[in-house]
């Protein structure tokens, strides 16, 4: 899954600490989540589109690997 949590951020002018705290979690799990080496829990992902007040399509972006 890719996502484009680092565009929000950064847009917003935010550091991975800064959104880690306010999402109640650690900047590694948000240096993770950007690199695409952890996806989040249905219940983060849900924290940070309501954080950025968009919707988690605009935010992660599923690729089935079965689709030519």
């Amino acid at each position: 899954m890719n996502n484009r949590i680092k565009i929000y951020r950064t847009e917003h002018g935010l550091t991975q600490e800064e959104l880690a705290v306010a999402l109640g979690v650690t900047r590694q799990t948000i240096l993770a989540i950007e690199k695409g080496k952890y996806d989040p829990s249905l219940e983060l992902a849900f924290k940070i589109s309501r954080y950025f007040g968009v919707t988690m399509e605009e935010i992660f972006l599923y690729e089935d690997e079965d689709r030519s």
